[in-house]
């Protein structure tokens, strides 16, 4: 499903990878270790095809990453950063112009799902007519989030998406995720929720091993 295939790549003078591999299989869920530094949010950046590497390729769902093939691979990809980067303006206003963009043409308008999810992520409703600026971390780290679920993408790059949680969201963020069988999420994160949860791998890309 998704495959970085011996990758080299340098940033600012330091070879950030050399001869990497690893895979991840379709509906897997794979937690992903290591130092600041160490690469793991440029793994996101190559698969979503914002980063080349020097030599090897990076494959999804048999498809190499380039210039033909990488608008269609993040269409398919569900992304949330750990800056949660989702603009100004009311919540309301964004999940509405993010559903009408053409890509996302298909996906209808959020009602009992939208109230599903505001409910499971303990969101108030009220929240959405809030300037996002104005949100706390966590509340924008749970609108991201719903967001993404919402796009309908079966596939996840979650990059520290729960940092700004406390332990019970942390908990149920994990657990839900965890849970949906069809989807294959990619996490960037130490929290021990991921780490510890009985349905994620767990990657160390400082010793590029599996740990679990």
């Amino acid at each position: 499903m998704i495959e970085f295939r011996g990758i080299d790549l340098s940033y600012n003078g330091r070879k950030l990878f050399r001869d990497f591999d690893l895979s991840l299989g379709r509906s897997e869920k794979v937690a992903v270790l290591g130092k600041s530094g160490t690469g793991k949010s440029t793994l996101f950046n190559l698969l979503l095809g914002f980063v080349r590497p020097d030599g090897g390729e990076v494959r999804f769902g048999g498809d190499t990453v380039d210039d033909k093939t990488v608008w269609d691979i993040r269409r398919s990809i569900a992304y949330v950063d750990q800056d949660v980067s989702i603009g100004e303006g009311r919540g309301s206003d964004l999940i509405r112009s993010a559903l009408e963009l053409k890509v996302n043409a298909s996906r209808k308008l959020p009602g009992e799902k939208m109230d599903g999810l505001l409910d499971y992520f303990e969101l108030s409703p009220a929240k959405l007519e809030d300037d996002i600026t104005d949100l706390s971390g966590g509340e924008r780290q749970r609108l991201a989030i719903i967001l993404a679920v919402l796009l309908g993408r079966e596939i996840f790059l979650l990059d520290e998406v729960t940092s700004a949680l406390d332990k019970d969201l942390k908990k149920k963020t994990a657990q839900f995720f965890a849970g949906k069988d069809s989807w294959t999420v990619m996490v960037i994160s130490h929290d021990p929720v991921w780490v510890d949860n009985p349905g994620v791998s767990v990657f160390d890309l400082e010793r590029e091993e599996w740990i679990q």
